[in-house]
């Protein structure tokens, strides 16, 4: 019967690659990607989430197929207001007529601006919430990954999601220190693309440069040398061809991503205070997200901080879970609302 209460509060983390729904009591049950199909002619919606996502690359010239959220936030209002309509229907698909509308804990940013915030609720609002209440993407991340965020110990979340690369302190339900870049998933894929233009004058494709990173993608030096074949169009002929790259060639292509999030990490490592640094020292680092998948970097995080670090158990939905378990301290976010601490936008 818990399908039929009268109050189904959800966690919602929309991210910029995926968008997961939590509701409470049931889990995680809509794991949809951001992608938006529409029809620039008329206006309307054709599609969300994974058939739109199977247009990418394959749409006739009415049809355009947008990622609403750009850097984890959100770059076309109505079109997320839309999405995320859907995906509240979708998880509540079982509630009762009488149900009230649901309160929503939605995840953001930590580098998030006012305005940037104040659009999320609002879009949230507009989908359907009774009330929306933003919480720190890496503050959801280490509550799913099951850090102890509420006790006087210093626990360090890394979350590299799509969009954006989280990097935390937390300690007593608060974020200590924190840094937000906008280098993350989207530019592994990004900088595969470039690479292969760069040095085989090939054109390849968003999705297959994501499942290139997938399958072969690794940071750092490589032992072991795979070798795929990909296919795309040479950009000198026009024609499709298929070459054969390595697994060395896809970890040099990262290199600079890969840099950037260790340089995320250690200066926030640096304005950590001494005695949660201690803590740190004795727990390691947590990774989630997306990005924690890829091959060898927890073990490059560890060698350049001289710290253990470790992979939660389930990156791809621990932000989401996080979000659905903070429910419970719904109270705690009423009376500390603002997630964003820059009231400009930069």
């Amino acid at each position: 019967m818990g399908g039929f209460s009268l109050s189904q509060d959800l966690g919602i983390d929309l991210g910029t690659a995926n968008t997961l729904v939590f509701v409470k009591g049931k889990g995680v049950v809509v794991r949809e990607p951001t992608v938006v199909a529409k029809n620039i002619q008329t206006g309307e919606i054709e599609a969300v989430g994974s058939s739109a996502r199977n247009m990418i690359g394959r749409t006739p010239g009415n049809i355009s197929v947008v990622r609403p959220m750009k850097d984890g936030v959100i770059a076309d209002y109505d079109t997320t207001a839309v999405m995320m309509k859907y995906y509240i229907k979708k998880a509540m698909r079982n509630r009762s007529m009488f149900a009230r509308k649901p309160n929503v804990m939605i995840c953001v940013p930590s580098g998030i601006t006012m305005v940037e915030e104040r659009a999320v609720i609002d879009a949230t609002k507009q989908a359907g919430a009774k009330d929306a209440f933003p919480i720190a993407e890496p503050f959801a991340a280490a509550i799913g990954a099951g850090l102890p965020v509420w006790e006087p110990t210093g626990s360090m979340i890394v979350d590299i999601g799509g969009g954006t690369t989280e990097v935390a302190v937390i300690s007593l339900g608060g974020i200590v220190t924190s840094q937000s870049i906008r280098t993350a998933g989207d530019d592994m894929d990004e900088s595969i693309t470039n690479y292969i233009r760069k040095h085989y004058n090939l054109m390849i494709g968003e999705r297959s440069a994501e499942s290139i990173k997938m399958d072969i993608g690794t940071a750092g030096e490589i032992t072991e040398d795979i070798e795929i074949d990909i296919r795309g169009r040479d950009l000198l002929t026009g024609l499709p061809k298929t070459i054969s790259i390595t697994a060395k060639e896809i970890a040099v292509s990262l290199n600079d991503t890969v840099q950037a999030i260790i340089e995320a990490v250690k200066n926030t490592l640096e304005k950590t205070p001494p005695e949660l640094a201690a803590d740190i020292m004795d727990r390691g680092i947590v990774l989630s997200g997306g990005g924690a998948l890829l091959r060898n970097l927890d073990k490059i995080i560890s060698d350049e901080t001289k710290m253990p670090v470790f992979v939660t158990e389930d990156p791809l939905d621990s932000v989401a879970i996080g979000t659905g378990k903070s429910l419970e301290y719904i109270q705690h976010f009423r009376s500390h609302p603002n997630v964003s601490s820059r009231p400009t936008i930069e």
